[in-house]
């Protein structure tokens, strides 16, 4: 195995092709190796295999197309096109259920997918954000369902993804990784194989670390950002301007506050500090209650809308309120967990009618012009940079009413003629 993969003659299947599993296919097959993406999706497939992406990303066009013609990549949907590879790269998703336990549904079923094709001496490798202790889990799984012992008979991996939308091109690529293995020879071949393309710092660890630092890494951020929150909410009662606040705390050499918005999306944020927790024992009160403050922030952007339809005297059953952005980030059209969503659900059933425009989403609107005719409010959920220079003088005329409610500080300066509110902006 270590002989193929630095002769780049191992052959490699990526199972799942959405936002991680198509790049990391694609920088594998540009880095020389033959790759098989495998994807349920019928649809999918048959565009990725056409040379054009399903999801919006900088240079994945190109990139792909390369892939593509070279005969590097192919996509399918047959598991008879993955069978005996020398490594499988799991990429689905692991979501929350209702109840906010993980759903390891599909990680299952592509463990399952792979104990069925593979050969002995297979490297199987975990992108997705596990629970720790799954790695060793779902290797047990394999051996229930092949006989192969794991660490002898095959390797197996955890090696988190920790790019972000919009750079993860780049970041693939210079970013640092960690491998953490079942055994240290399972975490020596993955870092092999992924040197093909990473340029960043690598590291070796046991796959349980590994789970943990991925999810650790999240739920600092996710709990930084609730203490954002509750600084804006603290600059509502004060009011003063939270951004400037935070502006100015920052420039302490040991503070490094984080930015508060309308909430907290992604398919990271919102689910990791769960799967983080899930396992453990006991209670942790601050992750959990990080947790609820930041999906609570649309409710109240709800409330900073709802005040300020009561300055124009328009009571909300009678409004029509334009939401701008579906993405949970801006420039992207990744929609999960995004906090525009949950904040429609919040208000839809008290106001006349909600309008949507995203400009890489579809909305209920195709242009901005058409969402606001005869709108009276409108909420900017996503920060999109089209919306950092919009002309809210000539929008306001298509108006009935002049409501601007900002959730993700896209506006530095209220245009003239509108009740203008924001989050955190207790200035207003």
């Amino acid at each position: 195995m270590r002989d193929r993969i630095e002769r780049r003659t191992a052959e490699i299947a990526v199972i799942g092709l959405g936002y991680i599993g198509l790049p990391t296919a694609i920088m594998f097959a540009n880095a020389g190796f033959n790759v098989t993406g495998y994807e349920i999706r019928t649809d999918v497939v048959e565009r990725i295999n056409s040379g054009k992406a399903h999801i919006v990303e900088p240079d994945i066009d190109d990139l792909l197309r390369k892939a593509i013609e070279s005969g590097k990549l192919r996509a399918t949907s047959n598991p008879a096109d993955i069978r005996e590879k020398d490594v499988y790269i799991i990429c689905v998703q692991t979501p929350l259920r209702e109840d906010r336990t993980p759903n390891l549904t599909y990680l299952e079923s592509a463990v399952e997918t792979v104990a069925k094709a593979m050969k002995p001496g297979a490297l199987i490798v975990i992108e997705s954000t596990i629970p720790p202790l799954t790695t060793v889990r779902m290797a047990g799984l394999i051996e229930e369902l092949t006989g192969l012992k794991p660490g002898r008979d095959f390797y197996m991996v955890h090696a988190p993804e920790r790019v972000m939308p919009g750079r993860i091109f780049k970041e693939l690529v210079y970013n640092s990784r960690i491998f953490g293995g079942i055994t240290p020879e399972s975490a020596g071949l993955a870092e092999r194989l992924y040197r093909s393309f990473v340029k960043g710092q690598t590291f070796k660890t046991s796959s349980t670390v590994s789970e943990v630092v991925k999810l650790m890494e999240n739920t600092f951020r996710d709990v930084n950002i609730a203490l954002a929150n509750e600084f804006a909410y603290l600059a509502h009662q004060y009011g003063i301007n939270v951004f400037e606040a935070i502006e100015l705390a920052n420039t302490h050499p040991r503070v490094r506050i984080h930015v508060p918005g309308i909430g907290v999306g992604g398919h990271c944020l919102p689910k990791d500090p769960h799967l983080l927790v899930w396992p453990a024992k006991d209670d942790f009160g601050l992750i959990k209650l990080a947790r609820e403050i930041n999906d609570g922030m649309p409710l109240l952007v709800k409330d900073l809308l709802f005040e300020a339809l009561r300055t124009i005297n328009l009571p909300p059953e009678k409004a029509v309120v334009v939401v701008l952005g579906l993405a949970y980030k801006g420039d992207s059209d990744d929609t999960r967990n995004s906090p525009a969503s949950a904040f429609i659900g919040a208000i839809v059933d008290d106001v006349a009618e909600v309008r949507t425009y995203d400009p890489f989403v579809e909305g209920t609107h195709s242009s901005i012009e058409e969402a606001l005719r005869g709108a009276d409010a409108v909420v900017i959920a996503t920060d999109h940079t089209a919306f950092r220079s919009l002309d809210w003088e000539t929008l306001g005329k298509l108006m009935r009413n002049r409501v601007l409610i900002d959730g993700r500080r896209v506006v530095d300066v209220p245009p003239e003629g509108f009740v203008f509110k924001g989050v955190g902006r207790g200035e207003y």
